[in-house]
Order: C-alpha cells, then structure tokens, then sequence
C-alpha cells in the first residue's frame, strides 16, 4: 500500500492553489496580481528579484512571498478609487514554483517615507512549506544610506546582521533591479520579526 500526505500534514501543495492560482495556471482568479503597481503607477519603476533558501542552502521552489509597502509619496491605498486612480495596488502575492531558477520577480516603485526616521522599505512576509506561522522580515536599498542610518526599525537590529535586510542593488533590462534572497536558517540567515 502507498501511503499519501494528507492535509493535515503539509501547507505548502495549498498555496499555488488556493493563493496564487494565476501565476501557477490554474483555472481561477488570483485575488492578489504578482506586481503591486500599473504601468503608469507615478515614481520610480523597480524590479525585486530574489530566492528563497533552506539551510542547506537549497532553493525553496514552493515558497509564497507577500509584499506590502508605500507608494513613492509616502502612501497607502485608501480606496479602490485610489487603486484605480493611481495604479498602485500596495500589496503583492508571488511563488517561487514557476520561474526556473525557483525565484520570485516583483514590479513595483521605489517606496516613499512616513517619516524622518523611516528609511523606504519594503514590508515582506514569507510562507512556505512546514511552517504553519509565516515569517515577517523588511527589505531595504544598499542605495538609501544616509535614509538606514535614521530608521528605527534597522537599527533595532544588530549591526552585524543588519546586512541580511538590505537588497542589492543591479543593473537590469529598462529599470532598476534590487537582488534580496531569503535565508530561512543557517550562517547567513534573514532577520524575522517577532510581531
């Protein structure tokens, strides 16, 4: 006899499913879209490209990322009218299981500020398979020094760790690409947030 994982022992084969359905092929609506901006969203156009890995260093093919974040002038959606107005959807849903090297690839604009002590971040959760909680980490730009140095949230993390939350920033194909890669474990492990 065969043995078959049942629900109760596993999270992950319900997230291409039932979360991202669209970007997976199958015959339903995705609530979310993979990119949280239109074409003609105002501010900055960027691409975030990254990979999930275990501690083994792996890549993780059926990880989910959630992107939340400001628009370039310091703003969330209030509406849908705003939405429809503006283009900027200020939330994002993307797998890992549907691009070859396993990663996940996130339009959007370069993010605006609240304050003096808030650096332009990217809020990012991350769900995968064993974990029944998600995880909550930030993603920051190496190009924002002056910007990190004030944020109080990095620098509530220590110093020699504060490198896990900061993308990279590249060169790429008509905009500007930020590389952030997710370390679940390991020597080089993301700081999660304990929310």
């Amino acid at each position: 006899m065969t043995l078959k994982q049942t629900p109760s022992q596993t999270v992950g084969p319900y997230f291409a499913y039932g979360l991202c359905p669209e970007q997976y092929n199958f015959d339903l609506k995705s609530l979310f879209a993979t990119a949280l901006v239109d074409h003609e969203t105002p501010g900055e156009h960027i691409t975030i490209v990254g990979q999930v890995f275990d501690g083994d260093g792996k890549p993780i093919g059926d990880a989910m990322i959630e992107l939340s974040q400001l628009d370039a002038a310091g703003n969330y959606p209030k509406s849908q009218a705003d939405i429809e107005r503006t283009g900027f959807r200020g939330f994002a849903r993307v797998g890992t299981g549907t691009d070859p090297e396993k990663r996940f690839i996130v339009q959007t604009v370069k993010p605006g500020t609240t304050g003096s002590d808030d650096a332009p971040h990217v809020n990012v959760i991350v769900l995968m398979r064993g974990m029944l909680l998600h995880t909550f980490t930030r993603l920051y730009f190496e190009d924002e020094v002056e910007a990190n140095k004030t944020d109080a949230v990095l620098a509530s993390v220590p110093a020699d760790r504060r490198h896990t939350l900061v993308a990279r920033r590249e060169t790429g194909a008509g905009n500007t690409v930020y590389r952030f890669d997710i370390h679940m474990q390991g020597e080089n492990e993301t700081v999660f947030f304990d929310l």
